[in-house]
C-alpha cells in the first residue's frame, strides 16, 4: 500500500487560546489514493464545511487519531507543553507508524521520528489541514457535551474563547472546573475572589 512511499504525517492542535476546556490534537496518514478535496486550515473553513471534510478524512486517511490535554495538565505543564503532549499522543496512537512528521507551528513533540516544524503549514500542507480539521472539530463537539454540564458560560457558542459573554459570565457566577487556572483572567478573578484554586473551581454554576 505504502511501497516506494514516505509515510508522512500531518499534525496540528485546537484550543490553545481559549480560557477553558482541554486542547487536542490530531494527526493525519492522507492516502494519495484517495484525496480528499477542500482540504485548508479550518480556521477559514465553515463550520459545516469543517465537519463534511472530517468525514471524508476519517474515511479515506491511510490512518487518523486524535488525542487531548486535560485542563490539569495545561495549568501544570503550561499551554506549549500541553499541547506538543496532546501531539504526542496523537501520533502514537495511529494505526500506522510514519516515518516523518510535518507539525504546525514552531514547536514539534518529541515522538522518535524525524519531525520538522512548518509555519503556517495547517494551510500550505494537506496532511497538516487535515489534522487541523480532525482536532477542531473535536474539539468542539468536546466543548458543546461540556456545555450541557455548565451551561451558564456557553461554551456551545465560543468554546471557550474569552469572547464578551464569557468575560461577563466568569464575571457574574466564577470559574468552574473546566477553566483554565493559569490563564491570566481566570486567575485574576480567582485572586481578586481570594479563593484557593481548588475551592473556586466548583461544579455547581447554578448556585
Amino acid at each position: 500500500m505504502t511501497a516506494g512511499r514516505r509515510i508522512v504525517c500531518g499534525v496540528d492542535e485546537a484550543g490553545r487560546g481559549p480560557l477553558a476546556g482541554p486542547v487536542y490534537a490530531a494527526a493525519v496518514i492522507l492516502d494519495a489514493r484517495r484525496p480528499v478535496r477542500g482540504l485548508d486550515d479550518s480556521k477559514r473553513l465553515a463550520e459545516s464545511a469543517r465537519l463534511e471534510l472530517a468525514v471524508h478524512i476519517r474515511s479515506r486517511a491511510l490512518a487518523w487519531a486524535v488525542a487531548s490535554a486535560t485542563v490539569a495538565e495545561i495549568d501544570a505543564l503550561n499551554i506549549l507543553r500541553a499541547s506538543l503532549l496532546a501531539m504526542k499522543r496523537a501520533i502514537e496512537s495511529l494505526a500506522l507508524t510514519p516515518q516523518r512528521v510535518l507539525v504546525d507551528g514552531l514547536h514539534c513533540p518529541h515522538v522518535g521520528i524525524p519531525a520538522e516544524a512548518v509555519v503556517g503549514g495547517d494551510a500550505t500542507v494537506k496532511a497538516i489541514s487535515a489534522a487541523s480539521i480532525l482536532a477542531k472539530t473535536e474539539r468542539d463537539a468536546e466543548m458543546v457535551r461540556l456545555h450541557q454540564r455548565f451551561p451558564a458560560y456557553g461554551f456551545d457558542r465560543h468554546k471557550g474563547y474569552p469572547t464578551p459573554d464569557h468575560l461577563e459570565a466568569l464575571r457574574r457566577v466564577g470559574p468552574c472546573a473546566v477553566h483554565r487556572g493559569s490563564f491570566g483572567p481566570v486567575r485574576e478573578m480567582l485572586l481578586a475572589r481570594s479563593a484557593p484554586l481548588q475551592v473556586a473551581l466548583f461544579d455547581d454554576v447554578d448556585r
